[in-house]
């Protein structure tokens, strides 16, 4: 199984080639690397989105738009996360990439009801984001199961526009949170602090 897995990561490198750094690094940080940019890429993605859309509004819309969004909840609202930057510090690799999963995998079904050019967009990156976590959570896992039930999530879509890019924004800057936080725990030298 072990060796299934390193050939899978292999592959998996091999199409999502990185930058070579002039110190050698090991498969895993690579993989860290690379589930670290894809995130990035999305968060960065969502924010143009949400931006341009924000700007194409009125300032009295844009005004109901921030108080209806504060009082909806995002679907993966219900996904239990460190709650502050200490917890996060004190999550296990593991715990992190588990929720990192879970929040990537929550809007499989939602992304589907995005528009055409965001939809576009975010689809193969949301699918390479969540193959690369659940090799990071395989080889970090030990031959323990932590995915009781492995069924993906299905999510029903957003209501509107607005909230689906300002929840797709904020669980993205989540996982990129935690996946920086997961990934330099694995550099002994580097300052973890957020």
């Amino acid at each position: 199984v072990n060796r299934n897995i390193y050939f899978h990561l292999m592959f998996v490198l091999s199409l999502l080639s990185v930058g070579v750094s002039s110190q050698p690094i090991t498969d895993g940080q690579r993989l860290f690397s690379i589930a670290v940019s894809r995130v990035q890429h999305l968060h960065l993605l969502a924010q143009r989105f949400l931006s341009d859309f924000e700007s194409s509004l009125q300032a009295e819309e844009q005004h109901q738009l921030n108080k209806i969004f504060l009082q909806d909840f995002c679907n993966s609202d219900y996904i239990i996360s460190p709650i502050d930057k200490h917890e996060t510090q004190r999550s296990s690799v593991l715990k992190l990439l588990s929720i990192s999963y879970r929040l990537v995998e929550s809007w499989e079904f939602p992304s589907r009801s995005l528009s055409g050019g965001l939809r576009t967009q975010i689809s193969s990156k949301l699918s390479e984001l969540k193959t690369g976590i659940l090799l990071l959570i395989r080889a970090s896992q030990d031959g323990t199961e932590i995915f009781p039930d492995s069924s993906a999530l299905q999510l029903a879509p957003y209501g509107n526009y607005y909230q689906s890019l300002a929840c797709f924004k904020k669980d993205m800057h989540k996982v990129e949170t935690y996946l920086t936080v997961a990934k330099c725990r694995l550099s002994p030298e580097a300052n973890c602090t957020l």
